[in-house]
């Protein structure tokens, strides 16, 4: 018989113990049978408790196989513990990470005794054209030890050589497998064919594989994007002083066998310490060694261990709660348990068949729990709120699978305990006699006689209390985050970027310069003159693209502290870009068409700076410069601040330039409407392209969905704990008016007997609701304990609100409150009703 249901390794071989273990596997076949029988006899009961536990352990198994995918699952390189980044850091002007330059990674590339391999690569926008109208796709320009460095191979053709790092080479171009199935149809003989790329032929060398992924997380951009497209060579001078200034650039490094991120981050900041001294650089420049691990899960892993322990706090109170349930079903299975122990049942063999109908149900809940798993993680894919790395990596493979087993035994066992317990102490004598058919044990209107009920209750709301102070500091933080003001409007504003070919030679810069100051003119032109459209505008990093461009600057009358260096944002601007996004003009004159190429050079600051050097005098008519102070600019206007990288982040001090007086090949546009700015997107981009064909049009939003997109991140956080939060909130009121509901059931014969004797209904009802708001009392108690301890762990999660703050505290303790109040007060509203009669008839 064994053998029917197990492979034959795990038949034992002598006899006398094979009978044992028949004797043994068929006792547990008999108890998964009647385990079976008892959940259809209690189909409603078994529905409450599969569903509960659906929900608790599906949003544990979904949050897991996040965790999964981004702190347990190595990246999918060759020792990937071994990869790290290699930043720029200065915290004395507000910049941990920062891009660093060529000549900065030649330094370390020659100097470094902890790396085996390096790369520099720039990730950015580019413009393929050649087509019917041009495209911007996602590019990087990268040397071509990254492809070894991220072990990767071609589908066909070959990767970059390192004779291609080296200025002069043919320019060619590597495609990953998407652009080439999209772009060129999966032509197997491409190799060797040529693409126009930002105005440059560079001809197919390969194409890369399906599975190599090279993501934003991994590559940083200013501009983040979840695909590249086409990889460029890099050519380099290997002579470290070339090209020191251009701070926009990735470093990446595999360690050498047996040296440690500690022991790499010691040797960069000896090299660090060497630039520090040659290039006179600020006394709290640095060098960063980040993991690769580390840098892809960023500041996402305290987000993700939050709402880890929210999930496993809901599942301890869906636990909780299927506790209560089954102790309810224990109580009325009373006599059916004193029967059987009569008849000589031992009570290890009535526990184990308790234990069994637990974990039967906790399997069915788990088996439920992953398409509630599969069916949270669709909808988290359709919200992308942006701070999940590795968003398509996420799934339910083996090692979840694994997860949502173990928990679904864990919480077999955890809410199976109590009603095998409570088997334990039943009462032979009570439970057999007459008195007892109906199965109840009379304990009068007090707990006190069934602690168990209790603390699982005071469980619940303690719990619960934790997870509503969590999601309520989360509400107001994120009502605070968008209160704050951004400094320009964005309702009825389309944005777009518009980008043409620079020049192909330094030969071509004075031409190319007078050729873009008329294009950026022109359209300027035919745009405000569309219907619909007020005013319009060009500025080269509009607020919340993440677009970054800086400087250092000089300024007149002020001298930095030796080793320091005065950062500032650096943007390019046209003369009525001000006015379409409402910036206010705080002193002096906006730009004029009177600021050209051949005229004095102007800036305009913004506030922030205006304040830090001029708090009490004029700025306009000061000057600043960037690298020689016989080319200075001169103040003409002093303009509000903007919110530049987010609501929650404060911007550097900042200054614009003229479009007429830099040139800048990437601008976005900022159309102000006076209807619906999306009707104009057509029209607008026709415009363009009807000035000159072969620019690129992309990343076209309004500034309400960008302000949006910026809080997405803070929005899908407190929607996923508020969700946990009203969860708990559900069932703990489910918990205490189950108790309540017993307490009364129970109660029937001593309320019977009160009212006989005179007790008014008042008198009643206080005695049933003062039980169930001692239990919210205790359980407040405890929970206002463990939030603060447990808020203190969100504090980098917040913003204007403190982790103990004590309004959100009072809040959430005045709801659960009223929460128990109102579930105590249904139940005794029921005892109020009870017949003295019936009630002493019955008994």
């Amino acid at each position: 018989m064994g053998s029917m249901f197990l492979p034959p390794t795990l038949i034992p071989r002598s006899r006398a113990t094979y009978v044992i273990f028949y004797v043994y596997m068929n006792s547990m076949l008999q108890d998964f049978r009647y385990a079976l029988r008892m959940l259809r006899k209690n189909l409603g009961l078994s529905a409450a408790v599969v569903l509960s536990l659906a929900i608790g352990i599906g949003a544990n198994t979904a949050i897991f196989s996040v965790v999964d995918a981004l702190l347990l699952r190595p990246l999918p390189y060759p020792q990937p513990e071994r990869l790290a980044n290699i930043w720029l850091h200065s915290p004395g002007i507000g910049i941990f990470r920062d891009w660093p330059s060529p000549g900065e990674y030649l330094d370390v590339r020659n100097e470094n005794h902890s790396f085996e391999e390096m790369a520099i690569a720039q990730p950015g926008p580019i413009i393929l054209t050649g087509l019917e109208q041009p495209e911007r796709i996602d590019g990087i320009r990268t040397s071509s030890a990254l492809f070894h460095l991220l072990g990767a191979k071609p589908l066909f053709g070959r990767l970059l050589l390192p004779e291609e790092d080296q200025p002069g080479k043919p320019p060619v171009v590597i495609l990953s497998y998407r652009f080439w199935r999209r772009m060129f149809g999966s032509d197997p003989k491409l190799a060797g064919k040529s693409v126009t790329l930002n105005g440059k032929q560079y001809a197919v060398a390969g194409v890369l594989p399906p599975e190599f992924k090279l993501s934003a997380e991994v590559m940083p951009a200013e501009q983040p994007t979840d695909k590249l497209d086409v990889f460029l060579p890099l050519p380099l001078a290997n002579d470290p002083s070339q090209r020191r200034g251009d701070e926009n650039y990735n470093i990446m490094a595999r360690l050498k066998r047996g040296v440690s991120m500690q022991q790499a981050q010691a040797d960069v900041d000896v090299i660090a310490g060497r630039m520090r001294q040659k290039d006179k650089r600020d006394r709290t420049f640095g060098m960063s060694v980040i993991g690769l691990q580390e840098q892809v899960v960023g500041d996402v892993r305290r987000a993700l261990l939050v709402m880890l322990g929210a999930v496993a706090a809901v599942l301890l109170i869906a636990c909780a709660n299927v506790a209560n349930l089954l102790l309810t079903r224990a109580t009325g299975r009373q006599k059916e348990i004193a029967i059987r122990t009569a008849l000589g049942v031992s009570a290890r063999r009535m526990v184990r068949q308790l234990l069994t109908e637990s974990l039967v149900l906790a399997l069915i809940g788990g088996a439920a729990g992953l398409v509630v798993a599969e069916w949270a993680l669709y909808v988290v894919r359709r919200m992308n709120p942006g701070n999940i790395p590795r968003l398509e990596d996420v799934q339910i493979n083996s090692a979840v699978l694994a997860f949502t087993f173990a928990i679904s035994i864990l919480t077999g066992v955890l809410f199976g305990l109590a009603p095998a317990w409570r088997a334990l102490r039943v009462d032979l004598n009570t439970s057999l006699k007459a008195g007892g058919r109906s199965g109840r044990t009379d304990g009068g209107l007090r707990l006190g006689r069934n602690r168990l009920r209790g603390l699982l209750v005071v469980s619940e709301l303690a719990l619960s209390l934790m997870l509503l102070a969590g999601a309520g500091l989360l509400i107001r933080s994120f009502v605070r985050l968008q209160e704050v003001p951004p400094g320009f409007a964005t309702s009825h504003i389309l944005s777009m970027q518009v980008a043409v070919n620079g020049p192909q030679s330094k030969q071509d810069v004075p031409v190319f310069r007078k050729r873009l100051a008329r294009f950026h003119q022109e359209i300027g032109d035919r745009i405000s003159h569309l219907p619909g459209v007020k005013t319009e505008g060009l500025v080269s990093a509009l607020p919340l693209t993440g677009t970054v461009g800086w400087g250092l600057v000089n300024v007149e009358g002020y001298r930095p502290l030796p080793g320091d260096e005065l950062q500032a944002d650096f943007r390019v601007a046209s003369t009525d870009y001000f006015r379409a996004m409402d910036i206010p003009l705080v002193q002096g004159r906006f730009f004029s068409e009177h600021d050209s190429s051949d005229s004095q050079q102007v800036v305009i600051i913004d506030e922030k700076f205006a304040q830090r050097f001029w708090p009490h005098g004029d700025p306009i008519g000061k000057h600043l410069w960037f690298d020689d102070p016989k080319k200075p600019l001169t103040i003409t206007g002093v303009v509000g601040a903007v919110k530049q990288y987010g609501l929650d982040s404060d911007s550097k001090i900042a200054l614009y330039i003229p479009d007429q007086q830099e040139d800048d090949s990437r601008l976005y546009l900022v159309a102000r409407t006076s209807s619906d700015p999306e009707a104009l997107t057509s029209a607008i981009v026709r415009e363009i392209h009807a000035v000159n064909p072969s620019a690129a049009v992309y990343d076209i939003r309004t500034m309400d969905g960008r302000l949006q997109d910026s809080l997405a991140r803070q929005r899908f956080s407190t929607l996923m704990l508020g969700a946990f939060a009203g969860f708990a909130l559900l069932l703990a009121a489910v918990g205490v008016y189950g108790v309540m509901s017993w307490l009364v059931s129970q109660s029937t014969h001593d309320i019977g007997v009160r009212i006989a004797l005179g007790a008014q209904p008042a008198n009643i009802l206080g005695l049933v609701v003062r039980q169930g708001l001692e239990l919210a009392a205790i359980g407040l108690a405890v929970g206002l304990i463990g939030a603060l301890a447990l808020t203190r762990a969100m504090a980098s999660l917040l913003f204007g609100v403190t982790a103990t703050d004590p309004l959100t505290f009072g809040a959430v303790a005045l709801i659960l409150g009223i929460v128990a109040f109102i579930a105590t007060v249904i139940p005794a509203r029921q005892a109020i009703g009870v017949d003295p009669m019936v009630a002493l008839r019955e008994e």
